[in-house]
C-alpha cells in the first residue's frame, strides 16, 4: 500500500470526467474548505477522474498527489508503464445493488423464458414453456469484495446458494457465501455452478482466467462478466458455448470498448451484449465518497479505498 505523501498547501482539485458538468455542480453545492478548484493540470494536486481519461493524461499532472477514481475499476491506471508516484483511491460499496439487479434480472429472464414469450406474443402464439425455479441453484461468484458480497446476499434472498472464489479461499466476515474456494481451486468450483459471475479485478492472476481449460469444467452454466473484460478469453468462451459447457453468456465488459464490429459476439445466438451499463457510477454517490476522503486528506488521515498498485486493486 502506498505511504502518505507530503501534502502541499493550498490544495488544488482538477475534475477529469465524462460527467464533469455534474461533478462541477456538486462541487459548487458541497464546496470543501481548504481545497480550490483549478482548470490548470500543472497546478492540480488532487484529481477526481475517470481512470481511462486520467491514464491518457497522467503526465499532464506533475504535482499530482492523490487521484480519486470515479470508477470501481482502476486497471487502466495500474499498468506497469504508467507512473505510480501518487495515492489512488477508487469507489466501493455503491455498485453491489446495481450489479445484483443486472445479474438476477437476466437470470430470472432466462429461467422463466421471458424473451421467448415476447417472441410468441408478436406471433400471437399461446404456448406455455416448462420453466425452472432458481431455488437451490448454485451461483458461483468470482470475487468476494463489496460487489460480490452484495450479490451473494441478494441471490440468497431468492433461494440461490452463493459460493465464492477469491485469492485466499477465505470467506469475508460476515459472509453470505456458503463456501469459498481459492482461485487455484476454480475448476472444482466451476463444476458445481449453475451461474458463474465474474466480479474479479484485473490482475496478472485473473487475466484470461475464464479460458477453454477452466470453462470446460462447467456444465451448461450461465456466465456473467461484470468485472473486467480481460478475464474472459474470447476463443475459450466461444468454444465453451459450442461445446455446451455454457448455455449463455451475458457480457457487459470487454478488453476493447466499444466492442469492435468484427467481434464474433455480436451475432452469436447465445451471447447477450450490454454496453458497460451493469452498474453506472452515479456522480452523487461518487462525490459523497470523494467528500469523505477529502476530509481525511485535509486531516492527514489514511484515505478510504486505497489501491495497491502492485496488487492491482
Amino acid at each position: 500500500m502506498n505511504s502518505q505523501y507530503p501534502k502541499t498547501t493550498p490544495h488544488y482539485l482538477y475534475i477529469l470526467s465524462e460527467q464533469q458538468p455534474k461533478y462541477l455542480e456538486l462541487w459548487k453545492q458541497e464546496k470543501i474548505s481548504g481545497i480550490s478548484l483549478t482548470e490548470n493540470p500543472t497546478e492540480a494536486t488532487i484529481v477526481l477522474a475517470d481512470p481511462p481519461k486520467l491514464a491518457k493524461q497522467l503526465n499532464d499532472f506533475p504535482n499530482l498527489q492523490w487521484a480519486q477514481s470515479t470508477f470501481a475499476g482502476i486497471d487502466t491506471l495500474t499498468k506497469s508503464h504508467l507512473r505510480h508516484d501518487y495515492q489512488l483511491t477508487n469507489v466501493k460499496g455503491i455498485f453491489g445493488q446495481l450489479i445484483s439487479e443486472y445479474v438476477l434480472g437476466y437470470s430470472l429472464g432466462y429461467y422463466r423464458h421471458l424473451a421467448q414469450y415476447r417472441q410468441q406474443q408478436a406471433k400471437q402464439q399461446w404456448q406455455p414453456i416448462e420453466y425452472q425455479s432458481v431455488v437451490g441453484k448454485t451461483m458461483l461468484i468470482l470475487g468476494t469484495g463489496s460487489i460480490g458480497s452484495k450479490l451473494a446476499e441478494t441471490a440468497n434472498a431468492l433461494g440461490f446458494k452463493a459460493v465464492g472464489v477469491n485469492r485466499s479461499g477465505q470467506a469475508p466476515t460476515p459472509s453470505c457465501f456458503s463456501h469459498c474456494y481459492s482461485i487455484d481451486q476454480i475448476d472444482q468450483a466451476l463444476a458445481q455452478a449453475d451461474i458463474v459471475v465474474n466480479a474479479l479485478p484485473s490482475t496478472e492472476q485473473t487475466r484470461g482466467l475464464l479460458n477453454r481449460e477452466h470453462l470446460s469444467h462447467c456444465q451448461q452454466a450461465l456466465l456473467f462478466n461484470i468485472g473486467r473484460g480481460d478475464a474472459v478469453d474470447e476463443q475459450g468462451l466461444l468454444a465453451a458455448l459450442e461445446q455446451n459447457w455454457l448455455s449463455h453468456a451475458y457480457l457487459d465488459v470487454f478488453p476493447v470498448e466499444p466492442l469492435p464490429p468484427q467481434s464474433a459476439y455480436w451475432q452469436h445466438p447465445n451471447v447477450t451484449i450490454t454496453p458497460h451499463i451493469a452498474a453506472n457510477s452515479f456522480p452523487e454517490q461518487v462525490f459523497a465518497i470523494f467528500k469523505q476522503n477529502c476530509q481525511h486528506w485535509l486531516a492527514n488521515e489514511p484515505l478510504e479505498n486505497q489501491v495497491d498498485f502492485q496488487r492491482g486493486y
